[in-house]
């Protein structure tokens, strides 16, 4: 592979590294299903599609990033206070997401604004190497490794530890005097707002914003997951723990990119993530189930 596609499939790793945090704080942290964020990627795209076409950029991120969070919030209300399933509060906020995200890109199912600046403009052609700009790779990098840290840090203080605890027994938390609904609600405002920021980043960078591109991204997101815990995370620290996602991520999209390389067609890209998926999560099962083999084995 020539270097500027490696260098481009590390930038679209980092761009997805958000989004993997963000459904790691649901999926993880929660350990709660949440199908929102097919549809707040797209909020992210159109918010920061529409404002950057207005020569807005920085604005189109804030906002972008509020409006998945506010998507978040509905989906975790509907859990919440209506008892809806995750699954499908998850899914009424999806759908409901298909509108409101039009309206948001006045009705264009498509928007292009090659011509606005971006995010990226000031840091393009600042750093080449061997003829290969690593400008926007750098900024998106510290981009990912700034809201690992932030999420890290928050999760230590008594809030994250509040939010981290309604996961992992929300029984013993509701017991504790502390509200699980709010909980529930805040780390699915979370999850959302980064996977909306990532949308948002996404349409920056490709100076597009489509409708449809949120089509996927939970089993992109999932697989980013699932491929950084099996090969990268062996700890149970948090920093290490986030650190295996947005490696995950990086790593995911370079499988894919040498996948294509390797003439993988593009129709085939969601069977291959689904594959990916399925492979990460059977690996540690058949490596548990050889290992009880052999402990039988040696028994006898």
């Amino acid at each position: 592979m020539a270097l500027s596609t490696i260098v481009g499939s590390l930038e679209l790793g980092s761009i997805f590294a958000l989004m993997s945090l963000g459904l790691f704080i649901a999926f993880r942290i929660l350990d709660l299903p949440d199908l929102t964020v097919d549809g707040s990627f797209v909020t992210g795209v159109a918010c920061s599609a529409i404002l950057t076409e207005a020569g807005h950029p920085f604005l189109g991120l804030l906002l972008g990033t509020l409006g998945g969070a506010m998507a978040g919030v509905m989906t975790g209300v509907l859990h919440t206070k209506l008892k809806i399933h995750a699954i499908l509060a998850g899914i009424l906020t999806m759908t409901s997401l298909y509108s409101i995200n039009l309206w948001i890109m006045q009705e264009r199912p498509s928007i292009f604004f090659y011509e606005a600046k971006t995010m990226f403009s000031g840091v393009q052609g600042k750093l080449i190497i061997a003829g290969v700009d690593f400008g926007s790779f750098l900024l998106l990098l510290i981009l990912a490794a700034l809201a690992a840290a932030i999420l890290y840090f928050f999760l230590k203080t008594q809030l994250g530890m509040s939010l981290r605890a309604t996961g992992d027994n929300e029984a013993m938390v509701r017991s504790s005097s502390i509200n699980t609904d709010a909980m529930k609600i805040l780390g699915f405002a979370l999850c959302n707002g980064l996977v909306a920021l990532a949308g948002a980043v996404y349409a920056q960078y490709t100076k597009t914003g489509t409708f449809t591109v949120g089509t996927g991204m939970l089993v992109l997101g999932l697989a980013s997951i699932i491929v950084g815990e099996a090969l990268f995370y062996h700890h149970k620290s948090m920093g290490l723990h986030l650190l295996a996602v947005i490696l995950g991520a990086i790593l995911y999209r370079l499988m894919l990119t040498f996948a294509f390389q390797l003439g993988l067609p593009a129709s085939d890209l969601k069977l291959f993530s689904a594959a990916i998926v399925i492979l990460a999560i059977a690996i540690p099962v058949v490596q548990e189930a050889q290992k009880k083999r052999r402990q039988r084995h040696a028994a006898d």
